[in-house]
Formats: structure tokens, C-alpha cells, sequence
């Protein structure tokens, strides 16, 4: 149908002619693998806006020539839920394919509605796909989470996107009729900020606007066309991305005015408030740090207080938090010390735990010497003794180097005291 937008015209209907996520779905891939053999688990995609979420469901459903029933967590209830459940189990047979239930947004979904899903899910009344752009551990309940797999979308590449505008260009019913030239691809590819349906409505966009038959698009053109479209914040695309990272930059920089006006554009914006709250959070953990430990214990009383509070009010915890950030002294000795230690162990490999700091909870564990010669901290003067903690063969090793702020010193020095020359 032409008059469906392009996005949805070029969607792809087979797994050969989807694009991107080829660590998921290229050939020997874990996801191919189960499809192609037919029996897929229920699952949680999760992934940025436009990479491929529902179109990959929907591909699965044909594959597996499955009924195939959709929810959208936005304006589903439980009795939707329960009346979908209700329709998958007449629709079960022997030697059927299970039923295919895809929620979009499944993050939105209350805890009552995921409950809901627990025993369908659990006795194969239909398999589970959920599309979420949020993390699941922290927006699927446990119960929910541990019955699925969860397979990480990616943004699409430079190179998936440039495949996709010469397939668009090639083959779409409208597009092929018109003459376009892709003279720069530069400012279109970054727009898009690696959303599939982002490109294809740019493109759309641009030779929407020009009368001619020739359309030559150019980085210039790019930026003229999207600056006259009213929709100047997208929470989806490239400056979603750039004030995210002005934002937390502003505070890494301990400029709480750039900072807060940051925080303005996205809440004018209709930025997602647990989105900028969720960040406030790493950033309390990877720039402030051990220089000021309560702005962690701030920025989680901020992402808690925001969910009880709501919106509008909710924007006056985010702004509290945001300049307490940004006016505290900063340290990432904790953010370095755990990428080091990281890259240490993913060099030298599982070393054995010294024999002393093990556990010894059988008679052949204890027999075998497990545990003996520990000595327990609090049974000597200050809460310390000096012994190894570390395997014998890395006792040399350095991970946590403290920093300048008054609170790491503290620290720093509190370890000199206690270890002497190690520190």
C-alpha cells in the first residue's frame, strides 16, 4: 500500500532480509539456530528504538507458522492479558507450535500485569516475546525475568544503514520511481543515530520535499529539512544522544548551570525522567565516587522518590540531584579500579583461591585443608591482621589508586596505617 509510511512498507518479512544483528539472527547465530530449528523460548528483546524489535518477532511467527498475538504494554490491561491467555489455549493442539505472544514495551507493564504472564509463560501456553528499549533487570519483575532469555539489540552501523538506503532507494514501490543521488551520507547516517525507522523517515522526509523528479541528498540538505521539522527533540535519535552526553559531561565538569540547563532541554524535551534519573545514578558511581559517597545514596533516593512522586514535581528531585552532582568534588578511582582489575583477570584467567580464604563446608573440604590459618579480622586489635587476600601469584598487584579529594585521602591514608609500604 502506498500510502503506508516507507518504514513500514520496506519491513522485512524474512530473517535473509532483516538488517543488523547478526551477533542474534547471521548465520550459526544462537537466536538463527532456534528458529531454524523451531523451537524458540520465550525471550526479552532489548535494544534502542528502530533496530528491529517487532519486526524480529514478526518474522518469527512466520518461520514458525505460529498464531501470533500482539499487546501493546501502553493500553493493556490485565484483562487483556488474560483474554489473549484464554484465546492461546484454544489455539493449542498436539504437535502445534506454541502460541507466540509479542508485548511491546513490556517495561511499561505494572507488576500486577507481568504477574499475570507468570503461568502461561511457566506451562508453555504460548512463548513469551517482550520488546523493551529499558534494561529488564531493572523493569521486568525476577519471577518473569528468570523464564526468559534476553537477547541485546545493537544501534545499526554505518554500514547497515547505508544498506538499508540503497535497498530503500532500489525497491521501494515510490522511491524507485524517483531519481536519487546519494551525493553525502555523512549528516543522514548520524541523524538516525542507528535507528532503522529514523533513516527511512528522514529519507522520506527529504524526497518528500522536492518537486522534481531528481532528488540529490546532501549533508547540507540533511541539516536545512530537520531543523524546519517541528519535532527538534528526539528521544530517539542523534540529540537525544548529544544532550545526554552534554548533560553528564556538565557534571563530570562541576558545572551545575550548563548542568541544569541540560537537564531543562530534556524535560522540555519529554525526555523519559527515569532515563535522566537512571544516569544520575551512574554518574554518583563512576565521577563523584569515593570523593563524596552520599551522592550515590542522593541520586538512588532521587530514582526511588521520582517513581512515588510522578510528573510534573518529579523534575525538582532531578534538578536537586543534578547540581548536588555537579557542585561535588569528584574521584573515578572506583570506575578505574574495577576496568583494571577486569582487564587483569580477562589476561591471567581463573587463579586459585589461597587455601585459607576458602570455604570449608564438608568434612573432605576441611580434610583437604580449606580454610585453616585464616585468621578472623575482629579477634585482633583495630579489626585487623595482616594477611594475604590475593592468589599467591599476583600479591604484588595494585587496582584501587586513591585520588586527591579530602574523602580519598582519608581513605588512602587509613590503608597506609594499616598496610604500611603496600599503600
Amino acid at each position: 500500500m502506498t500510502n503506508q509510511p516507507l518504514a513500514e512498507r520496506l519491513r522485512p518479512k524474512t530473517l535473509d532480509d532483516y538488517i543488523g544483528q547478526k551477533h542474534l539472527v547471521g548465520e550459526g547465530a544462537v537466536l538463527r539456530r532456534m528458529i531454524d530449528a523451531g523451537r524458540v523460548p520465550s525471550f526479552i528483546l532489548w535494544g534502542p528504538p528502530g533496530v528491529g524489535k517487532t519486526t524480529l518477532a514478526q518474522i518469527i511467527a512466520n518461520k514458525l507458522e505460529a498464531p501470533f498475538y500482539t499487546l501493546s504494554a501502553i493500553s493493556s490491561g490485565v484483562k487483556d492479558v488474560r483474554e489473549v491467555i484464554e484465546k492461546a489455549k484454544s489455539n493449542q493442539f498436539f504437535n502445534t507450535t506454541s502460541p507466540l505472544l509479542f508485548i511491546d514495551e513490556i517495561h511499561r507493564f505494572s507488576k500486577s500485569q507481568q504477574d499475570s504472564l507468570l503461568n502461561a509463560v511457566e506451562t508453555g501456553v504460548f512463548t513469551l516475546i517482550g520488546a523493551t528499549t529499558e534494561n529488564p533487570s531493572f523493569e521486568v519483575i525476577r519471577p518473569l525475568l528468570s523464564r526468559c532469555q534476553v537477547y541485546v539489540l545493537k544501534p545499526l552501523d554505518k554500514a547497515d544503514l547505508l544498506g538499508l538506503l540503497d535497498h530503500a532507494i532500489k525497491h521501494d514501490i515510490l522511491l524507485k520511481e524517483r531519481e536519487i543521488v546519494l551525493t553525502e551520507t555523512d549528516a543522514i547516517v548520524r541523524y538516525s543515530g542507528g535507528d532503522a525507522r529514523k533513516l527511512l523517515n528522514i529519507l522520506e522526509l527529504l524526497v518528500s520535499a522536492e518537486d522534481g523528479k531528481r532528488v540529490e541528498i546532501t549533508d547540507a540538505k540533511v541539516v536545512e529539512r530537520l531543523q524546519e521539522n517541528p519535532a527538534a527533540y528526539d528521544k530517539g535519535g542523534e540529540i537525544h544522544y548529544d544532550i545526554i552526553s552534554a548533560f553528564i559531561k556538565s557534571i563530570r565538569g562541576s558545572d551545575p548551570d550548563a548542568a541544569i540547563y541540560w537537564l531543562a532541554r530534556m524535560v522540555a524535551g519529554g525526555e523519559d525522567p527515569e532515563f535522566i534519573a537512571r544516569r544520575l545514578v551512574i554518574s554518583a558511581a563512576e565521577d563523584v565516587g569515593l570523593a563524596n559517597p552520599n551522592a550515590l545514596l542522593l541520586a538512588n533516593a532521587c530514582f526511588d522518590t521520582l517513581r512515588k512522586i510522578g510528573w510534573p514535581e518529579g523534575r525538582i528531585v532531578l534538578a536537586e540531584t543534578t547540581v548536588y552532582l555537579a557542585c561535588s568534588p569528584k574521584s573515578n578511582s572506583a570506575y578505574l579500579a574495577i576496568d583494571k582489575a577486569i582487564d587483569f583477570v580477562n589476561k591471567t584467567g581463573n587463579l586459585p583461591v589461597p587455601l585459607h580464604l576458602r570455604n570449608a563446608p564438608t568434612k573432605l573440604m576441611a580434610e583437604l585443608n580449606y580454610g585453616n590459618d585464616y585468621k578472623y579480622a575482629h579477634d585482633f586489635p583495630n579489626h585487623f591482621v595482616k594477611q594475604d587476600y590475593l592468589p599467591r601469584e599476583i600479591l604484588d598487584e595494585r587496582f584501587w589508586l586513591g585520588q586527591d579529594s579530602p574523602a580519598e585521602k582519608k581513605l588512602s591514608e587509613y590503608m597506609k596505617a594499616l598496610w604500611g609500604e603496600r599503600y
